[in-house]
Protein backbone atom coordinates (compact mmCIF):
# COMPACT_ATOMS: atom_id res chain seq x y z
CA UNK A 1 0.00 0.00 0.00
CA UNK A 2 1.75 3.36 -1.39
CA UNK A 3 2.55 6.02 1.50
CA UNK A 4 0.23 8.55 1.92
CA UNK A 5 1.56 11.92 1.42
CA UNK A 6 1.09 14.49 4.22
CA UNK A 7 -1.97 17.33 4.30
CA UNK A 8 -0.80 20.74 3.93
CA UNK A 9 -2.57 21.56 7.51
CA UNK A 10 0.51 20.93 9.49
CA UNK A 11 3.24 22.72 6.68
CA UNK A 12 1.36 25.98 6.81
CA UNK A 13 0.84 25.84 10.02
CA UNK A 14 4.43 25.73 11.07
CA UNK A 15 5.49 28.29 9.06
CA UNK A 16 2.65 30.66 9.65
CA UNK A 17 4.13 30.14 13.18
CA UNK A 18 7.57 30.57 12.00
CA UNK A 19 6.92 33.76 10.05
CA UNK A 20 4.86 35.29 12.88
CA UNK A 21 8.15 34.88 15.37
CA UNK A 22 10.11 36.31 12.43
CA UNK A 23 8.31 39.18 12.67
CA UNK A 24 8.06 39.55 16.34
CA UNK A 25 12.31 39.08 16.54
CA UNK A 26 12.08 41.97 13.93
CA UNK A 27 10.20 44.54 16.21
CA UNK A 28 12.12 44.06 19.26
CA UNK A 29 14.75 45.90 17.29
CA UNK A 30 12.99 49.20 17.24
CA UNK A 31 13.98 51.31 20.25
CA UNK A 32 12.85 54.59 21.40
CA UNK A 33 14.84 57.33 20.44
CA UNK A 34 17.11 59.25 23.14
CA UNK A 35 16.17 62.74 21.79
CA UNK A 36 12.42 64.09 22.12
CA UNK A 37 10.00 65.55 19.71
CA UNK A 38 10.93 65.43 15.98
CA UNK A 39 14.73 65.14 16.41
CA UNK A 40 14.24 61.57 17.86
CA UNK A 41 11.93 60.96 15.51
CA UNK A 42 14.38 61.95 12.58
CA UNK A 43 16.29 59.99 14.65
CA UNK A 44 15.27 56.89 14.26
CA UNK A 45 13.46 56.96 10.65
CA UNK A 46 16.25 55.03 8.85
CA UNK A 47 15.40 52.05 11.57
CA UNK A 48 11.58 52.29 10.79
CA UNK A 49 12.32 52.53 6.54
CA UNK A 50 14.50 49.01 7.18
CA UNK A 51 12.28 47.77 9.08
CA UNK A 52 9.07 48.69 7.64
CA UNK A 53 10.91 46.77 3.61
CA UNK A 54 11.89 43.79 6.04
CA UNK A 55 8.11 43.34 7.10
CA UNK A 56 6.54 44.16 3.75
CA UNK A 57 9.10 41.66 2.83
CA UNK A 58 8.39 39.12 4.83
CA UNK A 59 4.26 40.20 4.63
CA UNK A 60 4.62 39.31 0.93
CA UNK A 61 6.27 36.20 1.35
CA UNK A 62 3.38 34.88 3.46
CA UNK A 63 0.58 35.72 1.34
CA UNK A 64 2.60 33.89 -1.73
CA UNK A 65 2.57 30.89 0.63
CA UNK A 66 -0.38 30.78 1.50
CA UNK A 67 -1.25 31.49 -2.35
CA UNK A 68 0.60 28.47 -3.46
CA UNK A 69 0.14 25.66 -0.39
CA UNK A 70 -4.10 26.44 -0.83
CA UNK A 71 -3.12 24.88 -4.55
CA UNK A 72 -2.28 21.83 -3.37
CA UNK A 73 -3.91 19.03 -1.39
CA UNK A 74 -0.91 17.13 -0.16
CA UNK A 75 2.33 17.95 0.26
CA UNK A 76 5.95 15.33 -0.97
CA UNK A 77 9.14 15.38 0.38
CA UNK A 78 10.85 17.61 -2.30
CA UNK A 79 7.84 20.20 -1.17
CA UNK A 80 8.47 19.87 2.51
CA UNK A 81 12.19 20.54 2.13
CA UNK A 82 11.77 23.40 -0.20
CA UNK A 83 9.82 24.86 2.73
CA UNK A 84 12.01 24.25 5.38
CA UNK A 85 14.45 25.76 3.39
CA UNK A 86 12.76 29.07 2.84
CA UNK A 87 12.02 28.85 6.43
CA UNK A 88 15.75 28.92 6.97
CA UNK A 89 16.43 31.69 5.13
CA UNK A 90 13.40 33.70 5.68
CA UNK A 91 14.52 33.10 9.52
CA UNK A 92 17.63 34.57 8.87
CA UNK A 93 16.27 38.08 7.56
CA UNK A 94 16.13 39.39 11.52
CA UNK A 95 19.67 39.00 11.84
CA UNK A 96 20.21 41.11 8.24
CA UNK A 97 18.03 43.45 9.08
CA UNK A 98 19.69 44.33 12.78
CA UNK A 99 22.81 44.40 10.73
CA UNK A 100 21.38 47.25 8.78
CA UNK A 101 20.59 49.53 11.29
CA UNK A 102 23.78 48.73 13.68
CA UNK A 103 25.90 49.62 11.11
CA UNK A 104 23.60 52.76 10.13
CA UNK A 105 23.21 51.56 6.19
CA UNK A 106 26.32 52.00 5.11
CA UNK A 107 27.54 50.35 1.17
CA UNK A 108 28.66 46.70 3.14
CA UNK A 109 25.38 46.06 5.31
CA UNK A 110 23.43 47.43 2.60
CA UNK A 111 24.65 45.22 -0.31
CA UNK A 112 24.77 41.97 2.57
CA UNK A 113 20.77 42.90 3.27
CA UNK A 114 20.52 42.99 -0.40
CA UNK A 115 22.40 39.47 -1.10
CA UNK A 116 20.27 37.80 1.52
CA UNK A 117 17.17 39.53 0.26
CA UNK A 118 18.35 37.20 -3.10
CA UNK A 119 19.18 34.43 -1.26
CA UNK A 120 16.07 34.09 0.21
CA UNK A 121 13.84 34.85 -2.77
CA UNK A 122 15.60 31.85 -4.73
CA UNK A 123 14.94 29.52 -1.74
CA UNK A 124 11.40 30.88 -2.02
CA UNK A 125 11.61 30.01 -5.94
CA UNK A 126 12.93 26.51 -5.36
CA UNK A 127 9.42 26.05 -3.22
CA UNK A 128 7.31 27.64 -6.17
CA UNK A 129 9.47 25.38 -8.83
CA UNK A 130 8.54 22.25 -6.45
CA UNK A 131 5.09 23.11 -6.34
CA UNK A 132 4.53 23.92 -9.80
CA UNK A 133 5.77 20.49 -10.26
CA UNK A 134 3.44 18.89 -8.30
CA UNK A 135 0.59 20.81 -9.92
CA UNK A 136 2.28 20.07 -13.54
CA UNK A 137 1.94 16.42 -12.29
CA UNK A 138 -1.78 16.04 -11.52
CA UNK A 139 -2.59 18.79 -14.22
CA UNK A 140 -3.35 22.02 -12.39
CA UNK A 141 -0.39 24.04 -13.58
CA UNK A 142 -2.00 27.13 -15.23
CA UNK A 143 -0.58 29.82 -17.03
CA UNK A 144 -0.38 32.38 -14.72
CA UNK A 145 2.14 30.00 -12.65
CA UNK A 146 4.64 30.78 -15.49
CA UNK A 147 3.96 34.73 -15.30
CA UNK A 148 4.07 34.57 -11.39
CA UNK A 149 7.74 32.30 -12.04
CA UNK A 150 8.93 34.98 -14.35
CA UNK A 151 8.08 37.98 -12.26
CA UNK A 152 9.97 36.03 -9.62
CA UNK A 153 13.31 35.86 -12.08
CA UNK A 154 12.79 39.42 -12.71
CA UNK A 155 12.72 40.21 -8.78
CA UNK A 156 16.02 38.29 -8.35
CA UNK A 157 17.28 40.24 -11.04
CA UNK A 158 16.73 43.28 -9.29
CA UNK A 159 17.76 42.42 -6.32
CA UNK A 160 21.24 41.36 -7.90
CA UNK A 161 21.29 44.64 -9.51
CA UNK A 162 20.84 46.62 -6.08
CA UNK A 163 24.38 44.82 -4.39
CA UNK A 164 26.76 46.89 -6.57
CA UNK A 165 24.03 49.82 -6.88
CA UNK A 166 24.46 49.91 -2.33
CA UNK A 167 28.46 50.81 -3.71
CA UNK A 168 27.25 53.56 -4.99
CA UNK A 169 24.46 54.94 -3.18
CA UNK A 170 22.58 52.86 -0.39
CA UNK A 171 19.56 54.52 -0.06
CA UNK A 172 19.57 54.16 -3.84
CA UNK A 173 19.86 50.14 -3.53
CA UNK A 174 17.02 50.25 -0.74
CA UNK A 175 14.96 52.14 -2.94
CA UNK A 176 15.57 49.34 -5.55
CA UNK A 177 14.29 46.64 -3.30
CA UNK A 178 11.67 48.39 -2.55
CA UNK A 179 10.65 48.57 -6.06
CA UNK A 180 10.55 44.92 -6.06
CA UNK A 181 8.25 44.76 -2.62
CA UNK A 182 5.77 47.38 -4.97
CA UNK A 183 6.34 45.07 -7.70
CA UNK A 184 4.59 42.47 -5.37
CA UNK A 185 1.98 44.60 -3.62
CA UNK A 186 0.23 45.92 -6.11
CA UNK A 187 -0.64 42.77 -8.05
CA UNK A 188 -1.97 41.07 -4.43
CA UNK A 189 -5.00 42.69 -4.62
CA UNK A 190 -5.56 40.34 -8.00
CA UNK A 191 -4.94 37.12 -5.90
CA UNK A 192 -8.53 35.56 -5.44
CA UNK A 193 -9.27 33.19 -2.50
CA UNK A 194 -10.16 29.60 -3.03
CA UNK A 195 -14.05 28.80 -3.19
Amino acid sequence: MPEKAPSTARLEAFSDGVIAVIITIMVLELKVPHENGIAGLRAILPILVIYVLSFSFTAIYWINHQHLIERIEAADARILYANLGFLFCLSLLPFFTAYVIEKQLDSFAVALYAIWMNITGFSFLLLRIAIHRHLRGVGRLAREDRAERGKHLASLALYLMAIPLAYVHAAIALALIAVVTMIWVLPMLAIRPKQ
